[in-house]
Formats: C-alpha cells, sequence, structure tokens
C-alpha cells in the first residue's frame, strides 16, 4: 500500500497537525500520529483551544484543583493550555531530537487580544515560555504591524517563534526582515542560534474564500474562472520570496552560526469549497523546506488518495502571477483582500479566546460549586475579561 505521508516528506514537506486536546493526549492519539502518519510538530490557536475545553471532561480534575484555589479565569486559561501544550512537547520531542531542533515542534499563542501592542505581546511570549519550559515550543504572535517588532524581540530573547495570521507577499517580506534582525540581536546577545527556531503561517484556504466571494459577485465568465486560484498562487509567490531571503549574504552569515532558516508554514489547509479537491491545499504546495499544518481529516485524506508530484511550488511562479494579473484586470483589488483577511484573522482569534474565557469561568464555577468555593473570583475577573475584549 502506498504510503503518501512519507512520500509528502521526502519531498521536503513537513506534516503537521493543526489540533490538539487533552483526550487527543490521554489517548495516545497523537504519539500514534506521530508514530503511523509521520506527524512531525503540532500547531494550536484559541479556536482549537476553546472546542477542546467545550468537548471534553478531561479537564475535570484540573478544573476542580482550580476552582479549590480560587484561581482567576485568565490564570485558569493559561493552566489548562500550556499544560497540554507542555504534555505535547513531550510527546514530539522524538521528533524535535530526531531532526536536531527543526521539527517535533508545538505551538501556542499570545492572547489575540494583544495583536496591536508590542510590548503585552513580549512580555506574554516571555510569560508562556517560562510556563511550557521545554525546548520545542513555538510562540506563535500574529505579524500585524504591532506584531513585528514583537516578533524580533521576542526571537532576541532566545524564545522560538511562529509568526501567524500571515495572508499577503509584502507583509510575509516585513515578518522575513524581522526574523532576521532577531536572529543578528540574538546573536549579539550571546544565544545559541542553533536552538532557535521559527516558522511563518501563511494563510491559505482563507484567501480563497474572501477571493471567490468577490468573483461570484463580479459575476463574469472571466471572474469565475478565477475561482479557486488566488490562494494557491499567493503562497506560490511567498515561496518564491522565502527563497530569495534565505538565499542571500545576510542569511548566510547567520546560517555559518548555526541558525536554521525560518519555513514558511502553509496554514488553513482545509478547503471550504466543496467543489474543490479537499487536498488541494496539501498537493499544490509540494516544496523543501516548508511545512503543511492539517486538520487531522486532511492528514487521512491525503494518506488516503494525496498526490505527491515533487516540487509543485518553484515552476509555477510566472502562472502564479499572471493569476494576480488577472484578479487585478477583472476588478479583485488584492490589497484589500489582504487587509480584510488580516482583520478578519485577528477578530476571529479574539472571539474565540473570549468564548475560551468564558467556557473556563462557567467550569470553574461549576467546579467551585463541589469544593465550597463558589468561583466568584472566576466570575470577577470574567467580567473583566469581557470588558478588555470588548475594548480589543
Amino acid at each position: 500500500m502506498t504510503d503518501r505521508l512519507s512520500e509528502l516528506t521526502a519531498a521536503g514537506v513537513a506534516v503537521w497537525l493543526d489540533d490538539l486536546s487533552r483526550v487527543r493526549l490521554s489517548s495516545g492519539g497523537l504519539d500514534q500520529l506521530r508514530r503511523e502518519q509521520h506527524v512531525a510538530g503540532v500547531t494550536t490557536n484559541p479556536t482549537i483551544f476553546a472546542k477542546a475545553l467545550a468537548d471534553a471532561d478531561t479537564y475535570d480534575g484540573q478544573l476542580r484543583d482550580l476552582a479549590t484555589r480560587g484561581v482567576e479565569v485568565e490564570e485558569a486559561v493559561r493552566m489548562l493550555t500550556t499544560y497540554d501544550v507542555r504534555w505535547a512537547c513531550d510527546v514530539m520531542r522524538p521528533s524535535y531530537d530526531g531532526s536536531q531542533g527543526v521539527d517535533g515542534r508545538v505551538s501556542i499563542e499570545v492572547d489575540p487580544r494583544l495583536a496591536h501592542e508590542t510590548e503585552k505581546t513580549v512580555a506574554e511570549a516571555k510569560a508562556l515560555w517560562w510556563l511550557v519550559d521545554r525546548p520545542n515550543l513555538f510562540i506563535k504572535i500574529p505579524a500585524t504591524e504591532a506584531g513585528l517588532p514583537a516578533i524580533t524581540a521576542t526571537l532576541a530573547e532566545g524564545i522560538s517563534v511562529n509568526v501567524t495570521l500571515i495572508f499577503g507577499l509584502d507583509r510575509y517580506s516585513q515578518v522575513m526582515e524581522a526574523f532576521l534582525a532577531g536572529l543578528e540581536q540574538a546573536k549579539a546577545n550571546g544565544h545559541d542560534l542553533s536552538k532557535i527556531g521559527s516558522v511563518a503561517s501563511f494563510f491559505v484556504s482563507r484567501v480563497d474564500s474572501e477571493v471567490d466571494k468577490r468573483l461570484e459577485k463580479l459575476g463574469s465568465d472571466e471572474a469565475k474562472a478565477l475561482r479557486g486560484k488566488a490562494a494557491v498562487a499567493n503562497a506560490q509567490l511567498a515561496y518564491e520570496r522565502y527563497s530569495e531571503v534565505f538565499s542571500s549574504d545576510r542569511w548566510r552569515a547567520l546560517a555559518d552560526a548555526g541558525a536554521h532558516p525560518q519555513r514558511p508554514l502553509w496554514a488553513s489547509t482545509s478547503t471550504k469549497n466543496p467543489d474543490y479537491r479537499d487536498v488541494i491545499y496539501v498537493e499544490e504546495l509540494i516544496a523543501p523546506g516548508t511545512v503543511n499544518t492539517m486538520p487531522e481529516s486532511v492528514i487521512h485524506a491525503y494518506a488516503d488518495h494525496g498526490e505527491t508530484r515533487g516540487d509543485t511550488v518553484t515552476g509555477a511562479y510566472d502562472a502564479a502571477r499572471q493569476v494576480f494579473t488577472d484578479l487585478e484586470s477583472v476588478g479583485v483589488d488584492m490589497s484589500d483582500v489582504i487587509a480584510v483577511l488580516e482583520r478578519e484573522g485577528v477578530e476571529k482569534f479574539e472571539a474565540s479566546w473570549q468564548e475560551l474565557l468564558d467556557g473556563v469561568r462557567k467550569s470553574l464555577v461549576a467546579a467551585g460549586q463541589g469544593t465550597g468555593r463558589p468561583g466568584q473570583a472566576a466570575q470577577g475577573n470574567a467580567d473583566k475579561a469581557q470588558k478588555v475584549g470588548g475594548n480589543a
């Protein structure tokens, strides 16, 4: 039987899982994916944690302990999520050791309400790094304007970073600049560059969702013929920029000091339109030195019928540029598309974070009923969190 995920890995694509829960950890499911499905890393986000804590009773014991201690809701969220991520880091440690620190990484995101506050993002990144205390951790920082200097400052502290919510090419270039500056500062600060990792999470399917909506509204045959092409073209051109930056003299100086490149990570790779092939955002984005983070359903779909046709990116640059030209000619403003996606991306994660806070608050109050502590601290801090979230 063809091992399609092995073929994908051999083509230079690291397969990562875009999901985490305590059920997955306690059942051994994550370790099984690592051993049997070539999964070499894990990404999380506020939406994933909100779903995990809403659906499982495996958190009840820790919630009772937190309620007994009378902790406030934001501390409880930190304790619950960092517990899972620390456990996942330990599960993925063989991949980390076997790849000399390149793979085996697990990501945890800073509070998305801080996406437009540089200093608070850096402080949050340092706190999460300390709490999890594992060398194969990634701290996720969004690629907002305020996030860019936070990325540099966090890397300068020797902390590994997953830059998230990248949608556009110009912003991606700024992310790579922030990465290089961060490593240069880390080197000056005396950090071992070989221990610092980074990926740049370039979102894929959401681009098609937004562009296709605009193409449908335009309604012409020329517009409709471009549906489902923007996301792959966008990512392919991002890889072109990656190739240019990481063949520069500036990068070679860092590589000579032991640095690993900041790999492009294709995120949001589940197909939103049922008319499209369910593994299109894997098959069309195969290139050396990349990561593709997938929901488990996409991993299984690729294992079943994915086609690894070699490098499907580096020979496609001219065709990708033509897609952008054609989009402009029919009236799609890609700069506006990217601005909308970045704003909505932050807003969606803020909403998921608030959902997570609300869910944990209710769980703490319920757990407190059986401990003699009715959970006033959790309720009071949730009210404060609601106010902060509303002002974010």
